[in-house]
């Protein structure tokens, strides 16, 4: 896992999900390209399903990382889960989370057969149900899924503002949206920005923030699109993003 993880840090996420699924439907053991489809695909995934696997009451912490292993290798590259998806059924990422919690449910009764006699089926039966119907995991992977795709949206608007020589854009935004919105500070008041970075008046500043969320909408359009293959799709993963955020804050 951890040789996919590195692949897919040298490969561009220039392209979406679906479009990634196919290439690296063939397995890990395929071509180049294969793995480091697959290896995109991990890294995109990978922090969404450990935050679900950490929010399940019936696996212990130290659990967590063999399981994430035992169904990135038996099922995702061994048994190729990723050539088992199909776009005509909905988005990949329910696909993979139906997935994972098959696993984590078969895993449970697995090792609660082992410990139990032939008269506790039915105890163990139950058990495997209370982990299909707790819903909080599954919120935990929407709003890990969230975040990684907040987080890339930032790093990349960053990025683009310094190769661009306009760091005032990112300082500005960093200051009034992201720092209040992540780090729990007070937005810098304009005439505090106007006096931080030389900035001619507030209303400039104000102007700035106008430019950068602009741009940071742009750039999550662009991150959304990577998720999904025409514009309504990506209408509905921002739509998406937007309500796992609300729930999460609730």
């Amino acid at each position: 896992m951890e040789n996919l993880e590195r692949a897919a840090e040298t490969t561009t996420f220039a392209t979406t999900s679906w479009s990634l699924v196919a290439r690296a439907g063939g397995g890990a053991g395929g071509t180049t390209p294969q793995r480091d489809s697959l290896g995109v695909l991990l890294k995109r995934y990978l922090p969404a399903m450990r935050a679900y696997l950490d929010g399940q009451r019936q696996v212990p912490p130290d659990r967590v990382p063999d399981l994430l292993q035992g169904f990135v290798a038996d099922k995702i590259i061994e048994q190729n889960l990723i050539a088992q998806a199909d776009r005509q059924r909905g988005k990949f990422r329910s696909f993979l989370l139906m997935s994972l919690k098959r696993y984590v449910i078969d895993e449970h009764r697995r090792r609660e057969a082992a410990k139990r006699s032939p008269e506790g089926a039915l105890t163990t039966l139950e058990s495997a149900a209370e982990v299909a119907i707790n819903d909080e995991p599954s919120r935990n992977f929407d709003l890990a899924w969230a975040r990684e795709l907040v987080n890339e949206t930032l790093q990349r608007m960053k990025r683009e503002c310094e190769r661009s020589g306009r760091t005032d854009l990112w300082e500005v935004f960093d200051c009034r949206v992201v720092g209040p919105a992540f780090l729990g500070t007070a937005p810098l008041e304009y005439d505090h920005l106007v006096e931080r970075f030389g900035l001619p008046t507030p209303l400039h500043a104000s102007n700035l923030l106008t430019t950068a969320k602009r741009m940071f909408a742009r750039t999550l359009r662009s991150v959304a699109a990577e998720y999904a293959d025409d514009d309504q799709l990506v209408e509905e993963e921002i739509q998406d993003l937007l309500a796992i955020v609300s729930l999460g804050r609730a």
